[in-house]
């Protein structure tokens, strides 16, 4: 891997810029991808961003900036966007400071801040080396995040097409899912989603197997496909679906048929239930049939005190079956509470529904 540090004047960056909106914001004579197209569109509020201004003015240095080095030759900012976006605007007469703006200024003025060097490091290697250097650099500012770091080594026609589909605030993926998906759009993290979702969680790999491909249809289709599912056998929306792995269930349980009525009733009555402490786990539970899923309600310790002393510290299952501890006095710590009528037979989480077992009896009556 090549890491090198050039010092690149404000006048080089600035040459052929242009923000083209959606398009993207490009400069250095159109070889810098300062925004790529579909990029999160954070920028500096108008305080940091005079303070970039007047921080070049004074001759002081920006923090270091970091590009990458593209196999055509071109660039991509990995950090330093909001910096670079500022003295462009400037340079480009689309703010003032001070009343003035930079058509105003003097040419001793104006070639203060043109004739600037910004201190950038620019890194060329393999994809994984340059994923590697950006994990490890102090970046400053904003902190990216673990896709955006991706998505500066995974360049290529894949990336601007899924971006153009899940990185934007009203994108077509955003619209569709946001209130399945947890993450910002803006942040990538749709993108990660859906990406983990296709590939069960292995980002990179997929990224690389699929960066010169000529667009992201494959990953928008079944992305659709999961949602479009959920929606179709989950008929009423709650809150709580938001943010559930639905890939994992549409993967699973897609080829079957259910009574959407029916499963909606269940559903309903699962989250009019006091017993059942975690709500978002009933979808799962609908499906697999898995308890652990629901958190049920457990006994107080109060609650288990007052039996374990009714007992006298016995288990009245050893007793029941004649084990050899059947008259063992246990510590409290040595059992459990347990429900005699089970939580799926109607049972309640009340104390004239507790039992104190050893935990082996407790084990054993829990595996039948």
């Amino acid at each position: 891997m090549k890491i090198e540090l050039y010092e690149i004047t404000i006048k080089e960056i600035t040459k052929g810029y242009s923000d083209n909106s959606e398009q993207g914001v490009t400069g250095f004579c159109g070889k810098l991808n300062i925004r790529p197209p579909y990029q999160r569109e954070f920028i500096y509020n108008e305080q940091k961003r005079n303070a970039v201004i007047d921080t070049i003015n004074k001759g002081f240095p920006l923090n270091v900036m970091y590009w990458v080095k593209n196999d055509d030759g071109s660039f991509e900012v990995l950090d330093g966007q909001q910096r670079t976006i500022s003295f462009c605007q400037y340079v480009n007469s689309d703010f003032s400071i001070n009343n003035k703006f930079f058509h105003n200024l003097t040419n001793v003025e104006k070639n203060r801040i043109l004739d600037y060097k910004c201190m950038i490091y620019i890194c060329e290697g393999t994809d994984l080396e340059k994923l590697e250097w950006f994990k490890t650099i102090n970046i400053a500012g904003e902190q990216l995040t673990a896709q955006e770091l991706r998505n500066a080594v995974y360049t290529g026609p894949w990336l601007s097409d899924a971006k153009l589909k899940f990185s934007k605030s009203n994108c077509p993926a955003y619209l569709l899912a946001n209130k399945y998906v947890n993450g910002s759009p803006l942040r990538q993290e749709l993108l990660e989603t859906a990406i983990e979702w296709i590939n069960d969680g292995k980002v990179e790999q997929y990224m690389s197997i699929h960066q010169y491909d000529s667009n992201a249809n494959n990953l928008w289709i079944y992305f659709k496909n999961v949602i479009d599912w959920v929606q179709l056998t989950f008929t009423k929306y709650r809150k709580e679906m938001k943010g559930i792995n639905w890939a994992e269930l549409y993967n699973l349980y897609h080829e079957k048929t259910y009574d959407t009525v029916a499963l909606e009733n269940r559903i309903n009555e699962l989250f009019l239930d006091d017993e059942v402490t975690n709500k978002k786990g009933i979808y799962l539970y609908v499906l697999d049939g898995l308890e652990k899923h629901l958190s049920l309600r457990s006994f107080s310790e109060s609650q288990k005190l007052a039996v374990y002393k009714a007992q006298g510290g016995k288990c009245p299952r050893c007793k029941s079956m004649n084990k050899p501890t059947k008259d063992k006095i246990w510590e409290i710590e040595e059992m459990e509470g347990d429900h005699i009528t089970p939580w799926h037979e109607g049972g309640k989480t009340d104390i004239s529904n507790c039992q104190m077992l050893c935990r082996t009896c407790n084990r054993e009556k829990g595996g039948h």
